[in-house]
């Protein structure tokens, strides 16, 4: 059920994506955790200001504060992405965290003088920044625009946090990039510099996450404990995603899509009625998405919430040509692609189930479960 109505989720959103995408060169995707920045930071302006300013006033500060923190960040993951493409690094995705991106590459695709030139971007970035806010709130003290200026000192004191945060050698942070780079370059070995430096970073996170356990249990310092609960967890799962493209690539090494392809998965005709297809197939068998092919030739597919969108007293005179999704709205697979690119496109779009073709004829779907219960199996036993 989650996988199919993310697949539905993904194809309804892939024409708005595809067109930022092609602005922008490559795909922003905001990491879950900003809902909980968002309420934090908000609720640290709402505490902190001043009391003689009203409650609905402090809301406002604090959501500007969480807009232009974001925005900050944004900006910061924007600029490093065109630098990365301009140096002919194929960024094709980025995942925004609080304190930056992750942008998934593997050895082939970077140098350890780019990751220096990325890291020490980024810092500089970071303190330009911080530069930037003190002299806008420079600016508004000569003014006299309170409350701005008190919010605009307080977002570059966190940017400076920020910055420093960086600094520590551990993945993703900048700092962590440097050492890479120079653990890359003196053992000529990427896959274990990242290893290395991910597993820090997800000790530092755990750490951090402990720190904030402390303070809520031993001194009852809620807002505070709260806030480093939810910085170790953003750093913790930074670093697990920056060596996932490492991990996937080891563990599916020589594997293609047409080793892991479901050959049975059922193909039905366009022609079908809507009706015809829940009760012969849907209902029997609790299948919820099909390959539509005109013998071995793919059409589209078709899914439950397909169906669901045409009324029950529809759907006799309804076929499936008339719901399916087309072949130019699909991500589809060649049989020869690596079974690893293919799973990391599919993780990309949260797309559970991909057709395989080979020669232009469909000869069967690709499963992302299976494919990640392969690469679990592949790294228990080692290969």
């Amino acid at each position: 059920m989650r996988g199919v109505s993310a697949l539905g989720r993904a194809l309804r959103l892939r024409p708005r994506l595809h067109r930022l995408a092609r602005i922008l060169r490559f795909r922003l995707r905001l990491h879950p955790g900003w809902a909980a920045a968002f309420i934090l930071i908000t609720a640290i302006v709402v505490t902190q200001f001043p009391e003689a300013y009203a409650f609905w006033q402090r809301i406002v500060l604090g959501i500007s504060a969480s807009l232009l923190f974001f925005a900050a960040v944004s900006i910061r993951e924007i600029i490093l992405s065109f630098l990365a493409l301009s140096k002919g690094m194929p960024v094709k995705r980025v995942t925004l965290f609080v304190f930056g991106g992750v942008s998934p590459l593997a050895k082939r695709e970077t140098l350890p003088v780019l990751e220096v030139l990325l890291a020490t971007a980024g810092l500089l970035y970071n303190l330009i920044m911080v530069g930037i806010l003190y002299a806008v709130y420079s600016v508004l003290v000569s003014t006299g625009h309170a409350p701005f200026d008190g919010l605009i000192l307080w977002l570059a004191y966190l940017y400076f946090l920020l910055a420093l945060f960086h600094f520590i050698p551990v993945l993703p942070l900048d700092g962590g990039r440097l050492l890479r780079a120079l653990l890359w370059k003196e053992t000529g070995y990427y896959d274990r510099a990242t290893a290395i430096t991910s597993w820090a970073g997800q000790g530092v996170g755990l750490l951090i996450i402990a720190w904030g356990i402390l303070l809520l249990v031993l001194s009852q310092r809620w807002f505070g404990g709260l806030v480093l609960v939810f910085i170790g967890w953003f750093l913790h799962a930074a670093a697990v995603q920056s060596r996932s493209p490492m991990i996937l690539h080891k563990n599916l090494r020589g594997v293609k899509a047409q080793d892991v392809v479901d050959r049975d998965c059922p193909i039905i005709s366009r022609q079908l009625s809507l009706s015809q297809l829940v009760r012969g197939y849907i209902m029997a068998t609790g299948q919820r998405y099909f390959i539509v092919a005109d013998g071995v030739r793919l059409e589209g597919i078709i899914t439950v919430p397909n169906i669901k969108k045409v009324p029950p007293k529809r759907r006799h005179s309804t076929k499936v040509g008339e719901v399916m999704t087309p072949p130019s709205e699909l991500v589809t697979a060649q049989a020869e692609q690596p079974a690893a690119s293919l799973l990391e496109k599919m993780n990309e779009w949260q797309i559970d189930y991909v057709p395989v073709l080979e020669q232009g004829r469909v000869i069967g779907i690709v499963v992302r479960d299976s494919l990640m219960r392969l690469v679990k199996t592949r790294a228990e036993l080692g290969r």
